[in-house]
């Protein structure tokens, strides 16, 4: 059995850069997929949840209750440009490419050079359907950034025994 796996706490890595939470307040590379939740520019009250998969840049982006975007016809909207845009801040350029299997044509990724290089391909829109879990994992990190400061271990978040194996 590897070390991460008989350890209870996941390494944190620091973000690339500081980045504001304005209007991207939740990024993450997960389940095969750059996703996140985008603030919308003209509706204080509405928020989008955008995704872009690995390797075949699938795309989609809908309001979290499931309403189609309407700049998403066809090409990669400003949430999903803005999505990329904060992911390169708070993950790097390098491993954002990486994860997505963006190869940037002039050698250095950047933001600008992963967007335009997975706009090319010319990817399809995809279902929706990844939404409901990204948007739930969002509402949890809200949650727990509500709590108090403490040291003490938080208890839905103790999944193993601190001290022995389960038989």
């Amino acid at each position: 059995m590897s070390d991460w796996e008989r350890s209870s706490t996941a390494r944190v890595i620091a973000p690339a850069r500081p980045r504001k939470l304005a209007k991207v307040p939740f990024v993450e590379l997960a389940d095969g997929r750059l996703q996140g939740v985008v603030s919308s520019g003209s509706d204080i009250g509405r928020v989008y949840v955008s995704s872009v998969a690995a390797g075949t840049y699938t795309f989609a982006c809908s309001t979290n209750n499931n309403r189609p975007c309407g700049g998403a016809r066809g090409s990669f909207c400003n949430h999903i440009r803005a999505l990329i845009n904060e992911a390169v801040l708070q993950y790097g350029a390098e491993r954002v490419a990486r994860y997505l299997r963006a190869e940037p044509s002039d050698g250095e990724p950047s933001a600008q050079t992963i967007t335009d290089g997975m706009s090319a391909a010319r990817p399809p829109q995809g279902d929706t359907k990844a939404a409901a879990p990204v948007f739930s994992r969002f509402l949890r990190h809200l949650a727990y950034l509500e709590l108090t400061p403490t040291t003490a271990p938080l208890p839905e978040m103790q999944w193993f025994p601190p001290t022995r194996a389960v038989a």
